[in-house]
């Protein structure tokens, strides 16, 4: 099947290849006045991919792309397939000794051409003004190549024309034109957020039956969503996506909870953390987000936002120059949250942390407590390993009632004992290494033993 992909996907691009070089190669002769068959490239059909199927060629008609989008899109493919294709690009004016300024496009430090939007309009309308005026028309916000994080425009300089930008198509859609197979974004400058997965299951998570209540209807939303917004036509009244606010202590099963989620209705989950992602430079916290937006975009994933008092914490009045700019990325955060179409969490310690102006924009708001002492009992038989045994006289209903732990805490005991019964090459759990890993364990909370 994965061969199948790849041989239909080649074959189309080939073919989109070779009626993409017969336009270039038109409009060279047109506008250095050689002979030539066509009186402009409008006049050179578009291969038709009719019965014919491929990723590409499914782009194709359910976009239904104009003679123009179709240029666009496959010059902005050729540097990522074929980029030898635009060597042409490189030839020097003979007047001026330097390369023609018409054609646009980048140098790279290793030799090869990268296409601008100029390049892109050069191609479309040589010199002729009113065709220059159209084309650029679909390098707007509003056009769907953008509105669909498809194509984006990349800015040289910023005193520059913004038809200086280098053209660029996502990653995502490089991968799926040609392999099929959407990559998954790896964490980075580029990317500030990370894939976070579980292999525990429910019957792991122990909380209050009110609080899986309420977990169960971000759920259903991402079940009946679709129905909702289109069907019923909701989606001309409500905003996009779903918004939940999580808080409770560390170790209360926040995060966990996300990544249930998405294990459960097949959706990837993002965790950000927001404390990483804050600049001191101004603008620079709305980019960091920015790229996590605009890749989510239209995925599905579910966006887990960590340490959200970092951002969303209470102020006080603007009072310099860095409250004001605080302000403005919280408003862009806020903007960029209500305007995503998936599930938005955040996840904080204190619900007082959070300013109430924010709070009224979630869905939900959800309050993780700590486990009472039949939760925690739950939770340190579930956690141990079936491979080992306690010593007889532990009581972990005792312990239980005793202290009073999270559900994090109390596998970082269980770490602690299994890795000292290990050491010890048994398979029997001391009562003494669990109480020296409770004593650590609230040391670290700052907690009397």
């Amino acid at each position: 099947m994965v061969n199948n992909v790849l041989k239909d996907n080649a074959s189309v691009l080939n073919e989109e290849i070779s009626w993409f070089i017969k336009v270039l190669d038109t409009r060279l002769k047109l506008y250095f006045g050689h002979d030539c068959d066509y009186k402009d490239v409008q006049y050179i059909e578009p291969p038709n991919y009719n019965g014919i199927g491929s990723l590409y060629s499914d782009f194709i008609k359910h976009y239904k792309l104009t003679f123009e989008e179709r240029v666009i899109l496959v010059l902005s493919l050729i540097p990522h397939i074929k980029n030898q294709l635009l060597d042409v690009f490189l030839t020097n004016n003979t007047s001026t000794g330097q390369g023609y300024m018409e054609f646009g496009g980048v140098k790279t430090n290793n030799g090869a051409f990268l296409p601008t939007v100029e390049t892109a309009i050069f191609i479309l309308a040589g010199d002729n003004l009113e065709k220059r005026f159209s084309s650029v028309r679909i390098f707007e916000g509003d056009h769907f190549f953008s509105k669909h994080n498809i194509l984006s425009i990349e800015p040289i300089h910023q005193s520059e024309p913004h038809t200086y930008g280098l053209l660029k198509i996502s990653r995502e859609f490089i991968d799926y034109f040609t392999t099929g197979y959407v990559r998954k974004p790896n964490f980075g400058a580029d990317f500030p957020a990370r894939l976070i997965e579980t292999a525990m299951e429910w019957d792991d998570l122990v909380l209050e039956n009110y609080v899986i209540e309420q977990i169960m209807e971000i759920k259903t939303w991402l079940d009946y969503k679709d129905v909702l917004m289109n069907d019923w036509g909701l989606g001309k009244k409500l905003k996009p996506g779903y918004r939940s606010l999580f808080y409770g202590p560390p170790g209360t099963g926040k995060t966990l909870t996300a990544c249930l989620l998405g294990k459960m209705t097949g959706k990837d989950v993002y965790r950000i953390d927001l404390s990483t992602v804050i600049s001191k430079y101004v603008g620079e916290t709305e980019k960091n987000l920015e790229k996590v937006f605009n890749q989510a975009e239209h995925k599905n994933w579910i966006l887990f936002f960590d340490e959200a008092d970092a951002l969303f914490g209470k102020r006080t009045n603007v009072s310099d120059a860095h409250d004001k700019f605080a302000n403005q990325e919280v408003s862009f955060l806020l903007q960029r949250v209500e305007d995503y179409d998936g599930v938005v969490i955040l996840a904080s310690n204190f619900k007082s942390n959070i300013d109430e102006a924010f709070t009224r924009r979630f869905q939900s708001i959800i309050h993780f407590p700590m486990p009472n002492s039949e939760e925690r009992l739950k939770l340190w038989q579930k956690a141990f390993s079936s491979q080992c045994v306690l010593e007889e006289k532990s009581d972990l209903n005792e312990i239980a009632n005793r202290y009073e732990l999270s559900g994090g805490s109390v596998m970082n005991i269980v770490r602690f004992c299994s890795l000292k019964t290990l050491k010890r090459e048994s398979n029997i759990i001391l009562l003494e290494d669990i109480i020296e890993g409770i004593k650590k364990e609230l040391q670290k909370e700052g907690k009397t033993f």
